[in-house]
């Protein structure tokens, strides 16, 4: 075994493209950041970027937000979820995710994880019945996509209502149609890394008019919304303006002028991400203790993230690893790690949830390792990391 050192950085991603920064400088010198800020006849660059966002998904409609985590609990509230309702999500999630349901006084009820790092599909039906829930807020976590006919067959036949959470499947898909267009709202982030960045910032879709018009009111449109291009026609509104109330979290046109740029150059991007996906795919395969996650034909993934399971391994050999490869420059982050850290966390962590038990689930969540690809590692560098993961699991034993 060698003592090769990996000398990327697991946070740093490609700068904003020069055109982007170009555009950016022009609204900062406007002084008009404000998406409402127009002169006459102007859309403005969040309007923009919305009707291009819609028409990248196929969406009807789409709205450009603050942050991800916005989006999320924007699309519950457009949903008029209630509080003390019970939602379902993931088991295997981020914090974002029960959080926008406990935002709302909603109540997370957790369905089981799959060894291949999606939601259990024969967990589900259980936990629809046994809650009672009408939405499932589901993540497609670190970019692994259920069979999401099969989702959608099990949700249709029981009333249930699914919001998709696709921080980590933009520009993804299932079978041909994007990830975000198979629930009734698909929502997105553009946190700094994600597959469009501004920082902070995030997306809402959906074909539903009135829901549209309920989210658009909730961002903050006070009664603007003609002003949303890629809103409802303006009667639309006439039903619910009064009843919704805002819970401001709008885009504004600097960051929107950064995104729209990024927007263009995304599917080439994916392709990126994919062939240093597949790099360390290849440099793990047949790595004796380590299981890969199997994923479907169906499933045009976005491989910014990397994953792998150490299924069994006591809680100390994995530290273990973990301190040795790190010591080689390499981050693995350890979604079973007893203590938070990071984002990094389980759903017995949000001890705002009532307490559930997933037996099943807890197997692979203690298992699950984790690795940034940013775009700033080549093809080498993806060799390179793959090769210290594998020589210190070999080390392990």
């Amino acid at each position: 075994m060698s003592d090769e050192v990996f000398k990327g950085n697991f946070t740093q991603q490609e700068p904003i493209p020069e055109e982007a920064i170009a555009r950016a400088v022009e609204v900062m010198r406007s002084g008009r950041l404000h998406r409402y800020n127009t002169l006459p006849g102007e859309k403005g660059e969040v309007a923009e970027l919305e009707e291009e966002f819609a028409a990248y998904t196929g969406a009807k409609y789409a709205l450009a937000v603050a942050s991800g985590g916005y989006a999320l609990g924007c699309a519950l509230r457009a949903l008029e979820v209630k509080p003390g309702e019970p939602v379902l999500t993931n088991a295997f999630t981020l914090a974002p995710v029960p959080g926008a349901i406990a935002s709302v006084g909603a109540r997370p009820v957790f369905v089981g994880v799959t060894e291949g790092l999606v939601i259990d599909l024969d967990d589900l039906p259980v936990k629809i019945a046994e809650s009672g829930a009408k939405v499932l807020m589901l993540s497609h976590m670190r970019g692994h996509i259920v069979d999401m006919d099969a989702l959608m067959y099990i949700c249709n036949g029981a009333g249930v209502a699914v919001i998709e959470d696709c921080a980590h499947t933009m520009g993804a898909h299932w079978d041909g149609v994007p990830s975000g267009r198979h629930g009734v709202i698909g929502c997105y982030s553009t946190q700094t890394y994600k597959h469009i960045n501004s920082g902070e910032g995030g997306f809402l879709i959906t074909d539903d008019d009135e829901i549209a018009a309920r989210a658009i009111m909730l961002s903050g449109s006070y009664m603007l919304y003609g002003k949303h291009t890629a809103g409802p026609a303006p009667e639309v509104y006439e039903a619910i303006k009064y009843q919704t109330p805002n819970v401001s979290g709008r885009m504004d046109h600097l960051r929107a002028a950064i995104l729209r740029v990024q927007l263009r150059n995304l599917d080439s991007q994916v392709e990126n991400w994919n062939a240093r996906y597949r790099v360390v795919e290849e440099g793990l395969r047949d790595t004796p203790g380590l299981t890969l996650t199997l994923r479907s034909q169906q499933e045009h993934y976005v491989g910014s993230s990397f994953q792998f399971l150490l299924m069994d391994w006591l809680d100390e050999k994995i530290e273990a690893l973990v301190a040795r490869c790190l010591a080689r420059g390499v981050e693995l982050k350890w979604f079973g790690a007893p203590e938070p850290v990071a984002f990094t966390s389980r759903y017995e962590s949000w001890r705002y949830a009532k307490p559930q038990s997933l037996p099943d689930s807890d197997r692979v969540l203690r298992a699950i390792m984790d690795v940034r690809l940013p775009l700033t590692f080549s093809l080498e560098d993806c060799a390179i990391l793959s090769r210290i993961i594998r020589e210190e699991i070999l080390r392990a034993g």
